[in-house]
Order: structure tokens, then sequence, then C-alpha cells
């Protein structure tokens, strides 16, 4: 059977060259005689399988010595409460709403107390695709952190570098002392990072770093503390990080597969070159969407397309089904949108090659035809 093009937005596409090794390396992990998912978290094969994936992130991502990397269970989800459990101390935390993931931790936080919105780009219809005015956001100087999503999986909105930017200024401007958390599940390892900037950042793995079961939590030290010894040990990032994730079994086999995604993206040439792949991938695929006439649309801004995540839509929703029907007869899967959303909706993440959206771009002006 031939891999179907895998345009899904999470579990996600891994790299095949990963599939394939994993696949060689599945019942015999480097001659132990036992599969990696058989053995001893605590034993030598797999503590040299989590330490060297550790050492191969901060190295793809310039992790500071001053952070801890963390691979913890529960999903991205989870973080919207272990966050301000580790953080707020009683203290109300800043958030920014451009999406349905950041409405949801904005949503967990202020279940567990203040959690004051700084902007929301929110319509009346429901739909995101805009970000607020950066420039004119004023964070409070006594929050406990700050919270932003990167890159909404959902709406396809995206913080751009520049955006970004521009956003570090306004914070250090109005609250210079607070740091900063951000969601970057959807579009993380997709291009660059400077870590620095950032107090916390987590990120759910089954997009671009690998299948799902483990999330990855970069904290900065000076944080670690904050909670004291109230927050249960499982939450509690402190004593996370002085187990070294390893408070009880950790999901080995997800962390393994983590670790194998990032030496293939070093293979690949590290963000950089990764970043520019899939900036290429995203402007071929817009640019079938914006040159077919109005039969396939995209309302997002332009200046926040997203580059992992292309929500669009055709003239009908019989259409869609249609599309999404002759498309899995194509070769195609994972292109149905969000439940709460409807639409078609292509995902790229850097395991999907720029030849998989040059068959989609191909399939979708073949569709096109005779039928707008």
């Amino acid at each position: 059977m031939t891999h179907a093009w895998n345009f899904s937005a999470g579990p996600a596409a891994l790299p095949l060259e990963v599939l394939r090794q994993a696949q060689e390396e599945f019942l015999d992990w480097h001659g132990i005689g036992a599969s990696i998912m058989e053995v001893s978290h605590r034993g030598k094969a797999f503590m040299g399988v989590i330490e060297a994936a550790e050492a191969d992130v901060r190295e793809l991502l310039a992790v500071p010595d001053n952070y801890r990397v963390l691979f913890l269970q529960g999903g991205a989800s989870l973080q919207f409460a272990q966050v301000p459990l580790n953080l707020s101390v009683g203290k109300s935390s800043d958030h920014l709403v451009t999406g349905s993931w950041s409405k949801k931790a904005h949503k967990e936080a202020s279940r567990l107390g203040a959690a004051r919105l700084v902007a929301t780009t929110r319509e009346e219809d429901g739909r995101f695709t805009r970000l607020p005015d950066i420039e004119r956001l004023v964070f409070d100087k006594n929050a406990a952190y700050a919270h932003f999503c990167t890159n909404e999986t959902i709406h396809g909105v995206e913080v751009p570098e520049k955006a970004e930017a521009c956003l570090f200024e306004v914070l250090a401007r109005t609250a210079s002392d607070v740091p900063l958390v951000a969601d970057m599940s959807s579009n993380i390892l997709s291009r660059p990072l400077d870590v620095r900037r950032y107090g916390l950042i987590y990120a759910g793995a089954q997009k671009n770093i690998g299948p799902s079961g483990v999330t990855l939590v970069i904290v900065r030290d000076d944080l670690l503390d904050r909670a004291g010894e109230n927050v249960s040990a499982q939450l509690s990032y402190r004593k996370q990080a002085d187990n070294g994730s390893m408070l009880n079994t950790p999901p080995t086999f997800a962390i393994h597969m983590a670790g194998l995604v990032f030496k293939w993206l070093k293979a690949q040439g590290g963000l950089e070159a990764i970043a520019a792949v899939n900036r290429e991938k995203a402007r071929r695929l817009y640019e079938a969407i914006d040159e077919s006439g109005g039969f396939y649309r995209n309302t997002v801004n332009a200046a926040c397309r997203s580059v992992m995540n292309i929500p669009f839509n055709l003239p009908t929703p019989e259409l869609e089904a249609q599309f999404v029907k002759e498309s899995e007869a194509a070769g195609f899967i994972g292109l149905k949108g969000h439940k709460s959303v409807g639409g078609i909706r292509a995902s790229l993440y850097n395991a999907v090659s720029l030849e998989a959206v040059e068959a989609l771009v191909g399939f979708m002006e073949g569709f096109a035809v005779g039928r707008s």
C-alpha cells in the first residue's frame, strides 16, 4: 500500500525516514533483544534515549543553560491548568485570545484564579481571522505571567516573527518583569526561536515533535519555585525537573520517537533550513487558493496567515463534502476541517513534503474545473 499524502492536523504526519527507522528497530533496539518500549525507563538504554532527546532539542532551539527541558504527560491542554497552578500564586494572569486554544487556556486559568483578557479577536460569528493591534496592548505590570498561542491550529492564525518581536517590545515597555508563556503546540520547531524571550514554552508533541503522549515544556529556572509545596507532585514543574521528568513512568516510546524526529531535523539542516521549506509549502498552497477565482477562500488576514495550518472553504458545504470524499479516494487524508468551523484544512507540518503540497495543489486545480 502506498503511503498516503497526510495533511492531518494532529496526530499528524511523521517523517518517513523516522517511521522506517522505528520499524526496523521495533523488535530489537540497538541489539538489546527487545523493543525500546519494553525496557525500564530507568535502565541504561532508555536513559540514553531521553538524554539524547534533551540534548538534541536544546541544540535545535539553542535552549540556554538556565532553562529546564521537561517531557511531561497530559497534552498541551493540561498545561492550561498546570501553568497557572505553578506560576500564578495568588496573582492574576494576562491573556491574548486569538483562537480556540488560547480561548481554552484563558477559560481554564479563570477557573483557578484571576485571568485578565488583554485582547481578543473573536468575531460575532465566533471566527478568529486576525491578530490584535499589538502595539496598543497594555499588560499588567503585576501579572503573574502573560499567555498567548503562537499558532492557532483550528483557525489558521499565526503570530509571525515581526508581530512576535513587537509583542516582546510591548511587554518589555509595559510590564518588563512579567514572564511570557507561549503555547507553541502547532508551530514549534518550524522556524528558529529565541527561547530567552520566554519564561515558559509548552507544546503537545503530535504535530511537529512526534506521536501523541508526550508534551514538551521548556521553563526558566527562576519560575520553578513559585508554586511552593501546595501543588501536586505530578503537576509541579520543580518536582518534575528535579526527577528528570520521571516522577512516574514517562511515555517512553513517544519520547523515543521525538528523539528520532529531533535527529531528523538536524539532518535537514536545522530550523533555518526547515523554515525555508515550510514557507515555500505555504506560499504554494495560498497561491493556489488566492488564484482560484474565489472557488477556494481563506479569510484569515494576510499578515497573520498560518504557515502550518491552512483552512479554506469551497462555495458550498456540499462541494466541501465532495472534495473530502474525492481527495481521500485520490490518496489524501486529514483534509476535513475541524468540527467547530467546518470547511477544509491542510496542515503543513515539518514532515509534510513539498511534493505532497504540489500533489494537493494539482488535485485542487483539477477538482475546481467545471465546478466554479
